[in-house]
């Protein structure tokens, strides 16, 4: 029984095999294979085409960073209810009630941010 389910993953570890060599193999040819020349043109910073000004190392706003932290925060939360949409008849009335108090947790921290001002850019 425990050699039949090793050899259900077989193709798949043989596919890691055969990705992990392609890119090793890829990244060692292009080292070797490609051009060696660096001149200045080739070592400055570029940006959209812009000529660099100043220091890269500026201070930026936390609003910024707070704000794509709560996106990646609420938009994970989503991912979790897709499993949940697709089983929704298997699970019944315990999985509705589990999503509910999921969603009730997630707004009551939604409306935790908006009260705290996390969202506001005015100051």
């Amino acid at each position: 029984m425990a050699d039949s389910n090793l050899t259900m993953y077989l193709p798949i570890g043989l596919m890691f095999i055969v990705a992990l060599g392609f890119v090793g193999v890829t990244m060692l040819a292009t080292h070797a294979l490609g051009p060696k020349r660096k001149t200045q043109t080739k070592l400055d910073v570029f940006e959209c085409g812009i000529e660099a000004q100043g220091n890269a190392r500026l201070p930026f706003n936390i609003k910024y960073f707070l704000v794509a932290i709560l996106f990646v925060l609420f938009d994970v939360e989503v991912i979790f209810m897709y499993p949940w949409a697709v089983n929704f008849k298997e699970l019944g009335i315990t999985g509705f009630i589990e999503m509910v108090l999921f969603i009730g947790f997630l707004l009551i921290g939604f409306f935790y941010l908006l009260k705290k001002g996390a969202l506001k850019w005015e100051e």
